[in-house]
């Protein structure tokens, strides 16, 4: 499983790229992944330092940290 969260991040990591700033909704409905996964691997791009999350909002916000 470790390694399908670490594709996923790969894939999120893409998708940012490309989007910029998306809601949470978008991002599991762009990268087509379960959203239990999707979470998981933004967990570790978080952790990691790669992805900034804003939970102001009723939907979470992301984007990479720059």
């Amino acid at each position: 499983m470790i390694t399908e969260i670490g594709i996923i991040a790969g894939e999120i990591w893409h998708y940012l790229e490309k989007h910029n700033i998306v809601l949470l909704e978008d991002l599991v409905e762009g990268i087509k992944r379960p959203r239990d996964l999707v979470l998981m691997s933004l967990g570790w791009l978080s952790r990691e330092g790669h992805v900034l999350v804003d939970d102001t909002t009723l939907n979470y916000k992301i984007c990479l940290r720059e």
